[in-house]
């Protein structure tokens, strides 16, 4: 019987040492093994990430006044601009967020709709260092949840909560076999030998109905409202039958979260949010202004408009409390196809002055995007099928054949990036991945002959390749 709760605590350096051993060099090495090329836009968001370390070693008198450099990403789609900056905040353990500028242009949209991304980011932080705390109290935790899964599986002797709890006037033998009992059934759950037994567990159900029907418009009601009135509605219980493993898990994340210090780890997590915070902007191309209209685009400056208070610093208000934006790292990225930079308002390029232009992939990246990074398609997809016994092996001539496909139809169709490979490869595959049950224990061997006879006729048919690749 297996939980997240099981495993012993790593060993591991605490995450300040961690992000102070990350130098320039060492954070373009981890990002080239999972990104290709890109190397400008690489070696900006390093020398971003070391400069926010660089800031917090400052004095106190002269910390403040240095702010993060927010960078200008721009490039076409599904050249890595995203996997850059998700990457770069996984490497640093940052809570990071994504959102898409066009979003606020739409119709209904409220100006304070902005702060929303502050907000998601201080719930993803809180997460984060819940988990972490989590990791901490695992053991203990397992231990008395352990506990608590006997008592339901051997309940208590009439009038004795658990055998510590004994009066004196208790039988003593009685009391000695069960305690053996109990020792036994601990044994018989690492056995598994109670995984088909059924126990029923007492879960926590959230707030009521009326809570969800207004939780979606909450946030522009003032603070905390919405926590307010979650705690004066009783919390509710319900008892459910399951079986044990289920119910151990459940029981190992109940008493985990009575172990942690949920008031540190909302300290931890703001403080998180404002020291190490990642928010990336998709799309910013599409609220900036086009020459030659006329007029102002009242909707997208507007949006930008708004942005600029917490791209610039700004207290937002959130369920956990007051989270200052000023050392949040701002990552903006846009394809920049019909405006450029320059279309934004002054203020706004302002507060982004770090501008990396990404390249296009070609067909030689898109070569080594199928098989370099740890993550490459064709290593998921080997892995994939290999989950059903079959083995599938690409030659050097079809990984060619593959790139020389994507890139074609990038060229006469719409330019997605390296996204085209997914889309070229699961096609490719489609016949084996549905027979793959059926396939079991043979090896399947792709040389670019086998592809062009299942991908030649879509990719010369430029309709049909428009629409199914």
């Amino acid at each position: 019987m297996e939980t997240s709760l099981t495993a012993p605590p790593e060993q591991q350096v605490s995450r300040d040492e961690f992000i102070e051993s990350l130098t320039p060099k060492e954070i373009v090495s981890e990002l080239d093994k999972f990104i290709v090329g890109q190397e400008k836009a690489k070696r900006a968001v390093a020398i971003a990430l070391r400069n926010r370390w660089r800031s917090q070693q400052l004095d106190e008198n002269i910390r403040d006044e240095v702010a993060p450099k927010n960078i200008l990403m721009i490039g076409p789609t599904g050249v890595g601009k995203t996997e850059i900056a998700r990457r770069l905040a996984k490497l640093a353990n940052s809570p990071f967020i994504k959102v898409e500028a066009s979003k606020y242009t739409e119709v209904g949209y409220v100006g304070r709709d902005v702060e929303s991304m502050v907000r998601d980011l201080v719930e993803l932080s809180k997460n984060m260092v819940k988990e972490e705390m989590e990791k901490d109290v695992r053991e203990k935790a397992r231990a008395l949840a352990e506990e608590k899964l006997i008592d339901l599986l051997l309940p208590p002797p009439p009038g004795q909560s658990h055998p510590k709890d004994a009066a004196p006037s208790t039988d003593p033998l009685g009391k000695q076999h069960y305690e053996n009992t109990r020792e036994k059934f601990a044994a018989y759950i690492k056995e598994g030998r109670f995984d088909e037994r059924m126990v029923e567990v007492d879960i926590q159900e959230s707030s009521g109905p009326m809570m969800e029907v207004f939780g979606g418009g909450m946030e522009d009601m003032g603070s905390n409202i919405k926590d307010m009135l979650g705690s004066l509605m009783p919390k509710k219980s319900k008892t459910k039958k399951m079986k044990v493993p289920d119910a151990f898990k459940i029981l190992c994340r109940q008493e985990a979260d009575k172990l942690i210090d949920h008031d540190k780890a909302t300290q931890e997590a703001l403080k998180r949010t404002e020291k190490s915070g990642i928010i990336f902007i998709d799309e910013i191309d599409k609220i900036a202004g086009r020459q030659g209209n006329q007029g102002p685009d009242v909707s997208r400056e507007g949006v930008q408009r708004d942005l600029l208070p917490i791209v610039e610093g700004s207290s937002i208000n959130t369920r956990y409390g007051i989270v200052k934006t000023d050392h949040i790292l701002f990552v903006a990225a846009g394809a920049f196809h019909s405006s450029k930079p320059s279309d934004l308002i002054p203020e706004f390029q302002g507060r982004f002055p770090i501008r990396v232009e990404l390249d296009s992939l070609t067909q030689e990246d898109f070569v080594r995007i199928l098989t370099e990074p740890d993550n490459a398609l064709i290593k998921q997809y080997i892995a994939l099928l290999n989950t059903e016994k079959v083995t599938l092996e690409f030659t050097d001539d079809a990984v060619q054949e593959i790139a020389q496909m994507s890139a074609t139809v990038n060229t006469r169709t719409e330019n997605i990036g390296a996204r085209r490979l997914q889309t070229v490869i699961e096609k490719l595959l489609e016949d084996i991945s549905f027979d793959a049950p059926d396939l079991a224990g043979q090896t399947i061997i792709l040389d670019a002959e086998k592809v062009r006879i299942k991908l030649d006729n879509i990719i010369q048919n430029e309709d049909l390749s428009r629409y199914i690749l």
